[in-house]
């Protein structure tokens, strides 16, 4: 009988086979948009309530390991490449989180796209995503999780492509599709690194070896970096974050899969699952350190001026992701985990409201032209709102317990912490209740700003929408009081904090709860208020208003520097000298030459009977000739 932790995968696995058959043979045909959604559906449904069931096995087996060996995939001399499947503590909670939020975000989606006449192949790739995510977190060896990470790569490139009769959306598929594979070149060398001093690939063995002190036939850091470059590229970080925010293209049950609780996370799930590794690289988590606290501030900074209600988002995700590496880096691991799952909660419920104001405004994207929403769609009000509240830090709620616990670790850990850390990612809750609380305020609040064609169509979204933004909701309340960092500390333990700073924790829990109320109420004061304070505010500050709108400019530079010269490369050397000059010259040259040899030797066939028996003469002339040569 085939182990259920290969069914957790194989359920969505077998959706998308089901749904692209359906999707092709019944075309649009509403029966077949019935069908699609219970088979996309239940897959990930069936597999949550498998994921649960294993969790459960494993706490009654005391939390030891549960190891699935499926298949040998290949053999190499003396080694072997076995797909088996691990089931920890960590790749449990990651588990839970992909199969639960998975699931609700396809219950959404059944509402949301129901008059795409492509409904059959969203589910299809929706569960193809969810498939190759499975893989990635339940492999055992880095080559299973590579497969997974891959494929959550070409997942997408499809579903952010989706629309690809609009080419912004085609180009933005392939641009998040080209940067992950930039990544992806770092993270190969890491493996070839670790197989090649281990002979094994598996993630448990190769974290063993280096706790153990066997680490010394490679370097931790050099491994260690280049995983981390794998990281940068799939989790978003600098420099190759830009796929990220134009990933919006894409349906918006898309953008919320992407961003809370699959692809974005798979670098912090990678890192945090190598802590073995980590833990004797300094070097690499303190580059890790500093790369997630930039990479949050610079994130956060251009979130404040966007005005795409998905694109605020989308800022805000690279953000939050930057915390979970800056935790990563100062070797709180379960810290960092434990923001993954908050994240997930309350990014979700936010991705699927702005889905919902999209959806009652007929597609309205820019939050200039909103405003007045908080009576006309309530429910859709009411759990973004808490949602907001959870990502800005209000204590109670789930983000304020994960972001009070690295901003502590940031300060305080002896494995790379530091006050400037600390003080650049306050800075940065600060922005994040700010420009949250601008999102909230300039979509659900103040007179309103729509056209009356746009105002004449808002309409509260049905049940299936409203009924997952309820439960994202009540998640993203309750899920700080999980106590994930202690559930992974036999695991990951926390690391060590400089003993005289002990003192100083609640007085930054307090300061963390003044930032966050002080971001709130800027943004309430200048946002609630007449529109002149902004406007004041932005002739004041319009150089820098202009740079943040820009996004810094990063994507231009990017065209300068890399995709021009590379076409010019392309264009003038590898396609008029490579291509034109030297491949097609050399075969048309030679094509030349057989045709006009050809031409030579045709004049010989000229039907004359004499000609010919001429040659024949003239043939046995010439082999008497060469066989009297030695005479």
């Amino acid at each position: 009988m085939m182990h259920p932790l290969a069914l957790i995968a194989l359920l969505p696995l077998a959706g998308f086979l089901l749904n692209g058959l359906f999707a092709t043979a019944l075309g649009g045909h509403r029966f077949s948009h019935r069908v699609s959604a219970i088979v996309g559906c239940l897959g990930p449904l069936a597999a949550f309530a498998l994921a649960i069931a294993s969790f459960l096995t494993l706490r009654a087996g005391g939390y030891e390991p549960i190891v699935a060996p499926l298949y040998r995939w290949a053999t190499l001399g003396e080694s072997t490449f076995d797909i088996t499947f691990y089931f920890d503590r960590l790749s449990a909670i990651m588990t839970l989180v992909v199969t639960g939020v998975g699931s609700v975000i396809h219950i959404y989606s059944v509402g949301y796209m129901h008059d795409d006449k492509s409904f059959g192949r969203f589910f299809a790739y929706l569960t193809l995503f969810l498939f190759f995510m499975l893989l990635l977190v339940l492999g055992r060896s880095m080559l299973v999780l590579f497969v997974g990470w891959e494929g959550v790569g070409l997942a997408s490139y499809l579903l952010i492509g989706f629309w690809f009769d609009d080419l912004a959306n085609a180009v933005a598929g392939r641009k998040a599709f080209i940067t992950n594979r930039v990544g992806d070149a770092g993270f190969l060398l890491g493996m070839f690194l670790l197989y090649r001093a281990f002979g094994t690939l598996d993630m448990d063995v190769i974290n063993m070896a280096f706790l153990s002190g066997q680490g010394g036939l490679v370097s931790a850091s050099l491994v260690g970096l280049c995983l981390f470059i794998g990281a940068t590229g799939k989790s978003a970080q600098i420099p190759l974050y830009v796929w990220l925010p134009d990933a919006m293209a894409g349906p918006t049950p898309v953008s919320a899969l992407i961003h809370a609780a699959t692809m974005v996370t798979a670098g912090v799930y990678l890192v945090a699952r190598m802590s073995g590794l980590y833990v004797q690289a300094p070097d690499a988590s303190a580059l890790m350190a500093v790369v997630g606290v930039l990479t949050a501030f610079f994130a956060a900074t251009i979130a404040l001026v966007q005005t795409d209600i998905k694109k605020v988002l989308a800022y805000s995700t690279v953000s939050q992701l930057g915390f979970m590496f800056l935790a990563l880096g100062v070797g709180a691991y379960g810290v960092a985990i434990f923001h993954v799952v908050t994240h997930a909660f309350f990014k979700a419920c936010l991705f699927l409201g702005a889905g919902s104001v999209i959806h009652a405004l007929g597609g309205e994207q820019d939050i200039r032209k909103m405003g007045g929403l908080r009576t006309r769609i309530p429910v859709t009000f009411w759990t973004f709102c808490i949602a907001t509240a959870a990502i800005a830090g209000v204590p109670g709620l789930a983000g304020f317990f994960s972001k009070d616990e690295i901003l502590w670790f940031a300060f305080a850990s002896e494995a790379g912490g530091a006050p400037w850390m600390w003080a650049l990612a306050a800075v940065t809750a600060f922005l994040t209740a700010f420009y949250m609380f601008r999102l909230l305020w300039l979509t659900f609040f103040g007179a309103s700003r729509m056209s009356p064609a746009v105002e004449h169509h808002v309409h509260e979204s049905p049940l299936s929408m409203t009924g997952v933004l309820g439960v994202l909701a009540l998640l993203s309340a309750v899920g700080g009081y999980l106590h994930i960092p202690e559930f992974l500390a036999p695991l990951t333990p926390f690391p060590p904090v400089v003993a005289s700073l002990e003192h100083l924790e609640h007085t930054l829990l307090y300061v963390s709860v003044a930032i966050a109320a002080t971001g709130v109420g800027l943004a309430v004061w200048l946002y609630g208020g007449p529109p002149r304070r902004v406007d004041s505010l932005v002739r004041r500050m319009k150089p820098v208003h202009a740079l943040l709108a820009g996004r810094y400019f990063v994507d231009e530079l990017y065209d300068r520097l890399l995709v021009r010269p590379l076409v010019w490369i392309s264009d003038r050397i590898l396609l008029r000298v490579g291509d034109r000059l030297l491949l097609d010259g050399t075969l048309n040259t030679l094509g030349a030459l057989a045709q006009r040899t050809a031409g030579v030797l045709g004049r010989i066939q000229t039907g004359n009977l004499q000609l010919y028996t001429l040659f024949v003469m003239l043939g046995l002339v010439g082999a008497l000739l060469w066989g009297w040569r030695g005479v």
